[in-house]
Formats: structure tokens, C-alpha cells, sequence
């Protein structure tokens, strides 16, 4: 059987985009994601997202991490699935959608920025070396002084299986302040097992816990990851955050036929 897929990224973050909407994707089948994810025997993505119906909102977001699990929320691409659903004539440029963690507001402007509303925050966990909270996705996040050189895979996969997280685990995200509002983010990702080019969960993460912990004051924050920049914003009554948007590039790489 041939199925059409669309290849998108997010500043590096990139995913194998399927419309479902006629429930042809066989979703059970976690090696065949498997497969389409690997990038030297298949299409190549940090993961997969399917694009369904749903009766209350303009769509579903289903999203698999490369191991071929379903996952929790994707920032990244959420935001991307945003561009693909403008592209297949499903919405204009504003929508509400549906995903793993809840609605989603979000908005896609002329230039290819997709803005798209998370979760709200109530709960970070701040430690003496570490800040731990959920944004849609678990991240732990640390600081470390030399950033640019910091081995993120092998760090991170060890935080990330460490009896701290237990069997379930976290994404990992280290973090070097730049400017006061301005912080440079490396993130390791559970399900892709590696690190990656952005993690916009990571980048949400990093933003809030920074604000928490007092390295910024501001509640919009400038993030550079390996693929390019992220901006975060929110508001903040009484330690929770609120209306936190992700905003950045979600950008249409190309598009083909499969066979499975």
C-alpha cells in the first residue's frame, strides 16, 4: 500500500507528517514507524505526526517519537503539524487543536512563524543543581558553563535513565545564559535517545525554569538551539504560568509516496 507523507522542520526539529483523517495509517504498527523515522533506511524524522479529525476541534495531533512510541507533547511539532493543517486546507491561520496534553490555541503568520500556546504551568520542582517541571513532555534542566563543548549525549542519556526518572525517564535540557532574557539550549531527547537540533517542550522548559529560579525576570524569552531560535513567552500570577507561547519557524522540506 502507497501513503503520501510531507516532510517538515522546526529550526532542525524535523518530522514525517501523514494525514489520517481517513484512518488508513496502520497506528499499531510501531516498527513501521520505526523505519520511516530512520534516516539512513527510511524518509528520516526525529519523529512522526498524524493529522486526524476530531468532533471539537479543527483536528487531532498524534505524535510517535523515532523509536516508534507514541509520545507525549512535541512543542516543535505541534507547530509544524500547525503548517501542515494550513497546507492541506484544514484551517486559515488561526486553530484549535486537540493533542496528548490538551487543547492548543495556536496562530500562523505570513512569514512561516507558527505561535502556538502550551500548557499552563503549576508545578516546578527547583533543586540545588537541577529544575524539574512538565510542559507538555518531563525536561530536567541544568545549567553548565561550557555549553558549546558539553558531551549532551552522554550526560544526558545518563540523567535521563538515572533512578531520578525511573523506567518512564526525562528529556534532558542544558542550558548556558547568554543575556539576561537570553539563553542557549542543548537538549536530549527520551524516544529519540540523542540529542537534537531543537525541543521546543525543552525550550518552554528551559524559559519558565529560568524565570523560576531568578537568572531572568523577563517573560520573553530568547532561545538558541542548534537549529536556529525560539522565542517563549508567558505570564506569571501567584508561581503559575500562564498563556505560554512557543513561537517560531515551522518550514515544509519536501514531500513523497511510501510503500508498506
Amino acid at each position: 500500500m502507497k501513503i503520501k507523507f510531507y516532510k517538515y522542520q522546526g529550526t532542525g526539529n524535523d518530522f514525517v507528517m501523514i494525514d489520517n483523517r481517513q484512518n488508513i495509517f496502520p497506528k499499531n504498527n510501531t516498527k513501521l514507524i520505526e523505519e520511516l523515522c530512520d534516516r539512513r533506511f527510511g524518509i528520516g524524522a526525529d519523529g512522526l505526526i498524524l493529522l486526524e479529525n476530531d468532533n471539537s476541534t479543527d483536528f487531532k495531533m498524534v505524535y510517535y517519537n523515532s523509536d516508534g512510541n507514541e509520545s507525549s507533547m512535541c512543542g516543535n511539532g505541534g507547530r509544524c503539524l500547525v503548517a501542515f493543517a494550513k497546507k492541506m486546507n484544514v484551517i486559515n491561520n488561526e486553530t484549535t487543536f486537540i493533542a496528548t496534553d490538551g487543547l492548543h490555541h495556536a496562530t500562523i503568520f505570513e512569514n512561516g512563524i507558527v505561535s502556538l500556546q502550551m500548557k499552563d504551568v503549576d508545578q516546578v520542582n527547583i533543586q540545588s543543581d537541577y529544575v524539574f517541571l512538565n510542559t507538555g513532555s518531563p525536561h530536567h534542566v541544568t545549567l553548565v558553563n561550557d555549553l558549546e563543548h558539553f558531551d549532551v549525549a552522554t550526560n544526558g542519556a545518563k540523567i535521563r535513565y538515572s533512578d531520578l526518572y525511573g523506567k518512564a525517564g526525562s528529556n534532558v535540557n542544558f542550558v548556558k545564559q547568554v543575556y539576561e532574557n537570553h539563553f542557549a539550549v542543548r537538549t536530549y531527547e527520551r524516544g529519540v535517545e540523542d540529542e537534537t537540533l531543537s525541543c521546543g517542550t525543552g525550550v518552554t522548559a528551559v524559559a519558565i525554569a529560568m524565570n523560576a529560579i531568578g537568572k531572568t525576570t523577563a517573560n520573553t524569552i530568547e532561545l538558541d538551539v542548534q537549529g536556529g531560535k525560539l522565542e517563549v513567552s508567558f505570564e506569571k500570577n501567584n508561581g503559575i504560568y500562564s498563556n505560554v507561547h512557543l513561537i517560531g519557524p515551522a518550514t515544509f522540506v519536501f514531500e513523497g509516496e511510501v510503500d508498506f
